[in-house]
């Protein structure tokens, strides 16, 4: 498939990014990967020389700044990562006549109408972080090349990066009490069902917007309980917190969507299955070999 002839990852050395290139593999596939430390894409010069060098027919740009606290210290890095450089991508695509797969986030939205988000809802971002993801969206869309994805995903966690559940299985092999917000709701999204569901979309002749995420719903609570479960793991104490309660701890943090759940419809109907559900996932990771 021309598609495929030569694929370019973005961001190359994240979580998201390891789980694209072992998908990739495992399905025949060759491609390149290039990350900040080569190629500072907020830079047009940068682009334009990742593209003289590789000369892809399919971009997938897995960089982000995804520091949700940190991006409200430093909005203009946030923007810059999360919104100038896709527009520069998608700039960069559209001469090359290649295709562009772009990850965001379900922090565009306000998190409040409490039924599945569509792809085509309105969009209000709470923080920092989801107004520099909403910049991104914006610049890619209007720089579009032919083909162009934004796979909206969240509540992410895989091999190789810091993640929830890692965190959450550190601190109870440490003994330390876990207090776990229970009143946001999202679905935990494992980095290789996410990867599998994108090539599905691709695969399809997918364009345009998309919502992907494991199926099923829980909250944050509800996640590292079954977090504990699968890893067989008892924390010494774990007992439901409440968004108020975590800004009261942390006054700077940033506003959470406490509604995430996406209307994955359109993605089953394209494909013709359905999205693997959250619990599925967890099995999945937890299955993997892990260091003694």
């Amino acid at each position: 498939m021309p598609l495929y002839d030569s694929i370019l990852i973005a961001g190359g050395n994240g979580m998201l990014a390891y789980a694209i290139k072992q998908t990739l593999a495992a399905r025949g596939h060759k491609f390149a990967s290039i990350d900040v430390d080569t190629h500072d894409l907020t830079k047009e010069a940068d682009v334009s020389r990742a593209f003289d060098e590789f000369k892809p027919t399919l971009v997938l740009n897995c960089a982000a700044f995804t520091n949700v606290d940190k991006c409200e210290e430093v909005p203009d890095v946030a923007n810059a990562v999360n919104g100038t450089l896709v527009g520069l991508l998608a700039k960069a695509c559209g001469k090359a006549n290649a295709a562009l797969v772009h990850y965001s986030t379900d922090y565009v939205f306000n998190g409040k109408t409490g039924e599945p988000w569509k792809a085509t809802d309105p969009l209000e971002p709470l923080s920092a972080y989801g107004r520099s993801k909403l910049l991104g969206e914006q610049m890619l869309q209007q720089n579009a090349p032919k083909r162009w994805m934004i796979a909206r995903t969240q509540w992410l966690y895989g091999p190789h990066g810091k993640n929830f559940v890692e965190t959450m299985l550190g601190a109870a092999k440490a003994g330390k009490p876990l207090k776990v917000v229970a009143d946001q709701i999202g679905s935990p999204t494992y980095t290789f069902d996410l990867a599998d569901a994108t090539f599905n979309v691709l695969d399809n002749g997918g364009n345009g917007v998309w919502h992907l995420s494991n199926a099923g719903k829980t909250s944050w609570f509800g996640f590292t309980q079954g977090i504990m479960q699968a890893f067989g793991v008892t924390p010494a104490s774990l007992d439901p917190s409440t968004s108020a309660e975590w800004k009261q701890v942390k006054p700077n943090a940033a506003h959470r969507p406490a509604w995430s759940v996406f209307d994955l419809s359109p993605y089953e109907k394209l494909v013709g299955k359905p999205m693997p559900t959250w619990e599925q996932g967890l099995a999945k990771y937890a299955a993997l070999p892990r260091p003694a």
